[in-house]
């Protein structure tokens, strides 16, 4: 409310202004009587005055009622001031808010036929001072009017940009929450399925094996021990980082583990009762970090998913040198009358990872089998 305000003054004031102007233009007796209308050539001078009030809204038409006055008044030998002030006024609008062609033409048309008029006016003299200046106060008006639309256009310009450059950084900020929130959902799975799926193993063994075992079921308790602590020491570690207000001071979990730590991977495995064959891991290729972390968590997210919903506990891992890369082949048996199962967020956010890596991961399910196969790619010459 309070900012429509100083507007609508602003426009009322140059509203009363402007037939101030041309009423006193009109009326008031000049030196020379070639500006002074009389009788009946007082009309055409003031019809301009009112004519003004609707310059925002038909500046054109008013731009032609000014001039037609003016016509008339050089008709009856008068210069008429008023009329030219009105045109130089109805020029502002002009140019100001009809398209810009239309615009020039018109007023460049106005102002050769305002020269003409007032050149028989005053005896044929075409550059007499007294006439001159009216023509440049139109010439004045349609620049006026050229600048201040250039302006209003100039701000549009700028506040669609501003707008453009604030939705930019929304959809930015949006996209790197969704990121980060990617990031820690597979942080925190990779951190914690593995030993889940240990726990709840164990938990079944001792739970079986409580009355007829209880050296195995201590075996199996003892190690949801272990696991339960790994699990808290490493959610702790998550939370420590997310918690963290100094970017500098962010401590990564515990050393990003690779294909050197296959070894004691598969050893892990065995001991929660995964049977794990290994192919090919003779002599495996340099990798750079990123992908070597990546295979590493292959092996974690296939051995687990081997453990969890494979039959007979049971994997077979191999290790095929590509022309293109290093293949990691995961193949475990699966019940024959199993339902199939959708891909979980450990898959998914395996194939975010390998992907990042510049690799990709396939899956097959037969009737007997699930493989999960992995490509992961060389580093180039000048990374080695």
């Amino acid at each position: 409310m309070n900012t429509d305000r100083p507007s609508r003054i602003q426009t009322m004031l140059g509203d009363v202004s402007a037939v101030a102007v041309i009423v006193l233009l009109g009326v008031l007796p000049f030196p020379d009587d070639v500006f002074h209308p009389e009788g009946w050539l007082l009309i055409p001078a003031l019809i301009p005055a009112g004519a003004l009030l609707f310059r925002r809204r038909a500046p054109l038409v008013v731009l032609g009622i000014a001039l037609l006055c003016d016509l008339v008044l050089a008709f009856g030998g008068i210069v008429g001031a008023s009329a030219l002030m009105a045109i130089a006024i109805a020029a502002f609008a002009v140019v100001d808010r009809i398209p810009r062609l239309l615009a020039v033409v018109s007023v460049a048309g106005t102002i050769i036929a305002v020269f003409i008029a007032n050149t028989l006016v005053l005896g044929g003299e075409p550059v007499d001072s007294r006439a001159m200046q009216f023509l440049a106060f139109i010439v004045v008006g349609a620049a006026l009017g050229a600048a201040t639309r250039s302006r209003r256009e100039y701000t549009i310009v700028m506040s669609e940009r501003v707008e453009r450059a604030e939705r930019s950084r929304e959809e930015e900020a949006r996209r790197r929450v969704a990121e980060e929130r990617v990031s820690i959902a597979r942080d925190l799975h990779d951190l914690v399925a593995h030993q889940i799926s240990v726990i709840s193993l164990n938990a079944g063994v001792a739970s079986a094996a409580v009355e007829t075992k209880p050296e195995r079921a201590r075996e199996a308790l003892s190690t949801i021990r272990s696991a339960s602590r790994t699990v808290l020491t490493d959610i702790g570690a998550l939370l420590a980082v997310l918690r963290a207000d100094d970017p500098d001071d962010l401590r990564t979990l515990r050393p990003q583990p690779g294909l050197a730590e296959r070894a004691g991977l598969f050893d892990r495995f065995r001991t929660n009762g995964l049977t794990v064959a290994v192919t090919g891991d003779g002599e495996l290729p340099s990798l750079t970090p990123a992908v070597d972390h990546a295979a590493h968590f292959v092996l974690l997210e296939g051995l687990t998913n081997a453990l969890k919903h494979g039959h007979g506990a049971r994997a077979d891992v191999s290790f095929t040198r590509t022309t293109c890369g290093l293949q990691i082949t995961i193949t475990n048996p699966i019940a024959g009358d199993a339902a199939p199962t959708r891909s979980g967020h450990g898959l998914r956010g395996l194939g975010e990872r390998v992907s990042a890596a510049g690799g990709h991961i396939d899956t097959h399910r037969s009737a007997r089998e699930f493989v999960l196969r992995a490509e992961l790619p060389l580093p180039a010459e000048g990374d080695r």
